[in-house]
């Protein structure tokens, strides 16, 4: 299947845990996006594996709902991925962009800060992520970025992605400051019910 081209305009952003065993992790992201997931992240620190990316994309392919690998372009490339997350140390967009081609979703993470988001708001970007919004059980160490940065940054015209701490009880309050997903790990993999969390974020969505 072709990848997905168009990043969704609102909903779940599912961020993989680390270390997972490969079946349990990929069980759990069929559920997420069975439930209502509209995009995921394959972020496995220190080292992702690339046969378990490519099952990932088997699993959120037949959906159309965009494989987003973290920091790694080049794994991204070799698997066809829909696109790339990248960090303040993963390299620049423009590179990326011309690694993996004109129809490949791109993120960059903006912390809290509003200057970097505005300059990367030039560049050949999909979407802005900005966090840690909420005290993060994933990095506990994160920087803050307050709410209100959100509602700033929809003026420069790109999806904004909230991460960091979002829960079910909180995820509201993202939403309402302006984040059009919100990216989670915790709360929704380590849910009793995967299946049930991932439809609760999406009853948000509806009614904010």
């Amino acid at each position: 299947m072709n990848r997905v081209k168009k990043i969704p305009q609102t909903g779940l952003y599912a961020v993989t845990p680390a270390g997972w065993r490969e079946a349990k992790l990929i069980e759990a992201v069929e559920q997420a996006v069975d439930s209502g997931a509209v995009m995921v992240q394959y972020r496995d620190k220190p080292a992702p594996r690339e046969h378990l990316a490519r099952q990932l994309l088997e699993v959120c392919r037949p959906g159309h709902v965009p494989l987003i690998i973290n920091d790694d372009v080049e794994l991204a490339r070799s698997i066809d991925a829909d696109g790339v997350h990248l960090g303040r140390d993963d390299g620049d967009p423009e590179t990326a962009r011309q690694r993996l081609g004109e129809d490949a979703i791109i993120g960059v993470s903006c912390y809290n800060d509003f200057e970097r988001a505005r300059h990367l708001a030039t560049k050949p970007v999909d979407y802005l992520a900005f966090g840690s919004v909420f005290a993060s059980p994933t990095k506990p160490h994160a920087v803050t970025c307050p709410l209100e940065v959100l509602t700033e940054a929809q003026d420069f015209g790109k999806p904004v992605v909230a991460i960091g701490g979002v829960n079910i009880e909180n995820a509201h309050r993202a939403i309402a400051a302006g984040a059009d997903l919100v990216a989670v790990i915790s709360d929704l993999f380590d849910a009793e019910d995967i299946r049930a969390r991932a439809h609760q974020y999406q009853q948000r969505f509806n009614k904010d």
